[in-house]
């Protein structure tokens, strides 16, 4: 284990809200953070110690940022890997490596990975174009996902008939067998340098069916426990076939015939553990500057059971932010709120969260539910 001392300076790629929890983490670790971002008002900006406005996809942008730094991460994978791997090779220690982002930057490269590493998930092929899906006359129903930059439920289609393909893709793509699931679930796994592994327990989640995007979550999971089990082992199969440091989300389908399947990874931190900053001893981003940095893995137990929600910005609004209902939310025991600094709203725009605690599961549900019905995020 590699002497750990504070003062560090930390680049983070991409100043959003994750980049804005794992710099609240950063300050108990006497970790100085350097952000980048394309936003000029990230929500970063005046939390760190230095704020570049600049482009993640610009190779000049992304080295230059990276010689300022002692260690560089990623808070989002839309970034230049050719400038990581030149900072790699000049010596920068980049976490998550920058082969595993070119990895998951490319969803038919990923779903090649779980192919090759006896990784389940669902059936796919992937096209070149959307002229190319058509001629090959693929029965329906299927799902369209860009292979590239598609993120919180952007990139994705249902085709269910001829009809659809009109609104297909052209670009490069993927498509995947329709799963018929029971359950959404995901495991947050962390690996350090000296190859140390820990898995967040799984949580269950619930989509926004119009956006496309994680709007309730629970932890833990109470599904049975060999399927926990499994879950498990999936997480802590890719962490070690990636050999990746840092901490690794792995989305999962519980098909109704009880199989686990992986539908997609994110090598950062991810929406489904969000609710690990109250709900579990450690919170995902300790743990990821703990990954990153070498550093025993902290305790991923959860404390009670916990519920998140995500505050999306109301349909049909779009302007300066303002939030209805935090004071009567906030009259009960248990609740947390995390807004993300963002001035303007826009339709299904994430604004921030909500924690629920209970030690009583059902009564942490019921207080959630209450909480997503009376927050509305409007101007």
């Amino acid at each position: 284990m590699k002497a750990f001392y504070g003062n560090l300076k930390l680049g983070i790629l991409g100043g959003g809200q994750l980049g804005r929890m794992l710099i609240q983490e950063s300050i108990n670790y006497n970790i100085t953070t350097y952000v980048m971002d394309p936003d000029k008002e990230a929500p970063c900006r005046d939390l760190c110690r230095k704020f570049v406005h600049g482009s993640l996809t610009d190779f000049q942008a992304v080295y230059d940022f990276g010689k300022e730094v002692d260690i560089l991460t990623i808070e989002i994978e839309k970034v230049n890997v050719d400038a990581l791997e030149k900072l790699e090779k000049e010596g920068l220690t980049v976490y998550p490596q920058s082969r595993v982002i070119r990895l998951i930057q490319d969803k038919g490269i990923q779903k090649q990975f779980f192919k090759e590493n006896d990784i389940p998930t669902a059936a796919f092929k992937v096209f070149g174009n959307k002229n190319e899906l058509i001629a090959a006359k693929i029965p329906f129903p299927y799902i369209q996902k860009l292979r590239r930059d598609g993120y919180d439920g952007r990139g994705v289609k249902t085709m269910k008939s001829v009809s659809d393909l009109e609104k297909a893709f052209e670009e490069p793509c993927l498509i995947e067998e329709m799963i018929d699931f029971d359950k959404e679930l995901s495991v947050i796994v962390s690996r350090n340098e000296d190859g140390e592994i820990k898995t967040f327990p799984c949580v269950e989640m619930e989509f926004n069916k119009e956006a496309n995007l994680v709007e309730f979550l629970i932890s833990p999971s109470t599904i049975d426990f060999e399927l926990l089990q499994k879950a498990d082992q999936l997480a802590i199969k890719i962490a070690e076939d990636l050999k990746i440091v840092g901490i690794l989300a792995v989305e999962l389908f519980l098909t109704k015939d009880g199989d686990i399947l992986v539908n997609e990874i994110a090598p950062r931190p991810h929406n489904s553990g969000h609710q690990s900053i109250e709900g579990n001893f450690t919170s995902q981003y300790e743990q990821l500057i703990r990954a990153i940095f070498n550093l025993p893995l902290g305790d991923t137990r959860a404390i009670s059971n916990s519920v998140m929600i995500n505050l999306l910005g109301e349909k049909g609004f779009e302007g300066a932010v303002k939030y209805e209902g935090l004071q009567e939310v906030l009259e009960l025991e248990g609740v947390y709120i995390h807004l993300y600094g963002k001035k303007f709203t826009k339709p299904f725009r994430k604004m921030g969260h909500v924690t629920i605690m209970d030690d009583d599961r059902q009564k942490a549900i019921e207080k959630a539910r209450f909480v997503q019905n009376k927050i509305k995020v409007k101007i």
